[in-house]
């Protein structure tokens, strides 16, 4: 009686350690299982508009578009929140609703550089080309002349002015979309 006594705890371990391999490690879901994980909602969110931010600079512009949308359900329609939905717009080739969502921006905010500028390249994209050329000069005279991308849109926006029938690879037009902040996006022509 021993002998068994002595392997019966053997067979309980063995059999402990064989249902522990199979177990999640607790109560909660599996690493490897195919279910989203659950919200913890004792954690602060996550800035929308930094995941929008960063999902322009992926190329995700219609994702970047959703999460704007999800910052001005939650703020507001700021000139900041305006600004982001219109660059996306502007990206995703939207050009009425680019331009109606930089010019509810401009309302709210006529001080702001980089919303004239993108209205400017909306108007270039669109063909108003003199009425882009006056946006794009107060953008540039609302920026003291700091900023590159403005600078830059302002003389492809003069160039093109002077001379509208260059409208292909002689005149490489790179548009520059600026974004309050340290990036800034480029808006290239197609052929």
């Amino acid at each position: 009686m021993t002998a068994k006594r002595k392997r019966l705890p053997k067979v309980f371990l063995i059999l402990g350690f064989a249902l522990a391999a199979c177990s999640t490690g607790g109560l909660g879901t599996s690493t490897d299982s195919p279910f989203a994980p659950s919200i913890d909602a004792r954690k602060e969110a996550v800035d929308q508009t930094l995941v929008g931010h960063r999902l322009m600079d992926a190329g995700e512009y219609e994702l970047a578009l959703e999460a704007y949308t999800r910052v001005a359900a939650k703020e507001g329609l700021t000139a900041d929140v305006l600004a982001n939905i219109g660059s996306a717009n502007l990206k995703l080739g939207r050009l009425g609703q680019s331009e109606d969502n930089f010019r509810d921006a401009i309302e709210q905010d006529e001080t702001r550089p980089e919303i004239w500028n993108n209205l400017g390249i909306v108007l270039l994209e669109a063909g108003q080309t003199a009425e882009a050329v006056q946006l794009l000069r107060k953008a540039y005279a609302l920026d003291n002349g700091e900023s590159d991308a403005i600078r830059d849109n302002l003389r492809l926006a003069l160039a093109k002015m002077e001379n509208p029938a260059y409208d292909g690879p002689q005149l490489e037009e790179e548009f520059k979309l600026v974004r309050r902040g340290s990036n800034d996006y480029l808006l290239q022509k197609t052929p």
